[in-house]
C-alpha cells in the first residue's frame, strides 16, 4: 500500500518538480545516481528497468478522451492538467540474471578473507600477497550471478553478486580464490522502495478541428534541477484525425487515426522518448456544454530510456598498492519499455467548460490516467 508522503515523494523524485528529484536526501542517503555508481552495467540495466517501462507507460496515456468529429472546420479548444499512474508488475521489484561485474578494492578483500576462512591460510603472512591479489582481482571483469532488488523492490533485499571464483597468479604461484558471494550496500532506493505504482503529471493542450484533425501539445519549461544534474524538460505532441471527414458515411461513433510522441530529460542521467499509434472512438450522449462520451482505443506503442552515468570503481593505485585511488568507468544504457500494445477504455464527463475524464489502459504496465481541462 502506497502511503500518500511515499506516492508523492515518488513521483517528485522521478518527475523532477523540488530538489528531492536529485536524490540529495534527508538523512545522508545517497542519490540516485550515487546509487548506481556502485553498480555495473549489466546490474543497473537491471535495477532501473522497471522505472524505464513505467516512465513508457505513462508518457503513453492519458493523450485523448474523445475522437474529433468528421468536420471539415470547427473549433474546439481545451487547456488543462493529466495525471498518470503506472502500475507495476508483481515480478518487478526483484531480479537474477547472469552478467559481468568488475570489483572494487574492498570488494576484493572480501573475497580474500573468504579465501583464508575456507583453507586456512594467512595470505597476510606473505609480504605484498594481499595487496597483489586484489590488484588481479579488480583489474578484470567477471562473469558473475547479479541478483536482488530493483529500484522499487524491498531497501533489505541488496543486490548480491555470486562469484564463480578464479585462479590468480602472484611471485610465480597459484592462488585459488573460491566461489562466494558479496552483497551490495544497494536495495530498493529510497521513498521509491515497495511502491505499486508510478505518477506522473503534465499540461496538456488541444486544439481542432480542421478538416476531421484535432492537434495536442504537452510542454513544459525547462527547470534546473541541480547544478550538477542539469535541467528538467519535458515536451509532446499529437495528432487524431478522423478519417470519416472524406466520405459520406454516418457512424453512430467517431473514430480517429491518432499518432503521440514525447520526450522527457532529467538532467544527464534520464532521457525518456515514446511514440504510440493506433485507432480510438468515442460517442458523446447529451448536448455541447452538459454530455458524457464513453471511449476507446487500441494503441502500439514504443518508449525507451537512456540513462548515463559513471561507474565508479575503488582499485589500488598502481604507483602505490597498499593505497587505492577511483577508476571511473562512463556507462550508457538503453532501456525499451515492456509495453508493446494497450487496450484503453474511459470516460468523460462535460459540464458547462469545464472536463473531467478518466480510464484505465491494460498493457503489461497497464497504467489509470484522469485529466480536468477548460473547454471552449
Amino acid at each position: 500500500m502506497i502511503h500518500g508522503r511515499r506516492f508523492l515523494l515518488a513521483g517528485a523524485i522521478l518527475l523532477g518538480m523540488q530538489h528531492a528529484a536529485v536524490m540529495a536526501q534527508e538523512n545522508d542517503e545517497r542519490s540516485l545516481e550515487e546509487t548506481l555508481s556502485l553498480l555495473s552495467g549489466d546490474a543497473a540495466a537491471q535495477y532501473v528497468a522497471p522505472i524505464s517501462s513505467s516512465f513508457g507507460s505513462n508518457l503513453n496515456s492519458g493523450w485523448f478522451h474523445r475522437a474529433p468529429g468528421a468536420k471539415k472546420l470547427g473549433f474546439n479548444f481545451e487547456a488543462g492538467l493529466v495525471v498518470m499512474g503506472s502500475f507495476f508488475p508483481d515480478d518487478a521489484d526483484h531480479f537474477d540474471v547472469q552478467g559481468q561485474f568488475r570489483f572494487s578494492a574492498n570488494e576484493a578483500n572480501l573475497l580474500l578473507d573468504y579465501m583464508e576462512d575456507s583453507n586456512g591460510t594467512d595470505i597476510d603472512l606473505v609480504p605484498g600477497l594481499r595487496a597483489g591479489l586484489v590488484s588481479a582481482i579488480t583489474a578484470q571483469t567477471n562473469d558473475v550471478g547479479i541478483s536482488g532488488a530493483t529500484v522499487i523492490g524491498a531497501a533489505a533485499d541488496s543486490i548480491t553478486i555470486a562469484y564463480e571464483g578464479g585462479t590468480y597468479s602472484y611471485s610465480g604461484l597459484q592462488y585459488a580464490v573460491p566461489a562466494q558471494s558479496v552483497k551490495l550496500p544497494v536495495g530498493g532506493f529510497g521513498d521509491l522502495a515497495e511502491v505499486s505504482l508510478l505518477p506522473l503529471m503534465a499540461p496538456q493542450l488541444t486544439l481542432g478541428t480542421v478538416w476531421g484533425t484535432q492537434f495536442t501539445l504537452r510542454y513544459l519549461p525547462a527547470v534546473e534541477l541541480d547544478a550538477d544534474l542539469g535541467e528538467f524538460k519535458y515536451s509532446g505532441f499529437g495528432v487524431q484525425h478522423n478519417p470519416a471527414v472524406w466520405t459520406k458515411l454516418d457512424l453512430p461513433v467517431d473514430l480517429a487515426l491518432s499518432f503521440f510522441t514525447q520526450k522527457m530529460e532529467v538532467g544527464t542521467l534520464f532521457e525518456c522518448k515514446s511514440t504510440a499509434v493506433g485507432l480510438n472512438a468515442s460517442k458523446t450522449l447529451g448536448w455541447r456544454f452538459l454530455n458524457l462520451t464513453p471511449y476507446a482505443g487500441y494503441m502500439w506503442e514504443d518508449a525507451s530510456m537512456k540513462v548515463n552515468y559513471d561507474f565508479i570503481v575503488e582499485v589500488p593505485d598502481p604507483a602505490n598498492p597498499e593505497q587505492t585511488t577511483q577508476e571511473t568507468l562512463p556507462i550508457s544504457l538503453d532501456l525499451a519499455s515492456e509495453n508493446s500494445s494497450r487496450l484503453t477504455a474511459g470516460l468523460n464527463v462535460r459540464v458547462g467548460i469545464i472536463n473531467w475524464n478518466v480510464d484505465y489502459s491494460m498493457a503489461k504496465y497497464s497504467a489509470i490516467s484522469t485529466g480536468i481541462t477548460l473547454a471552449f
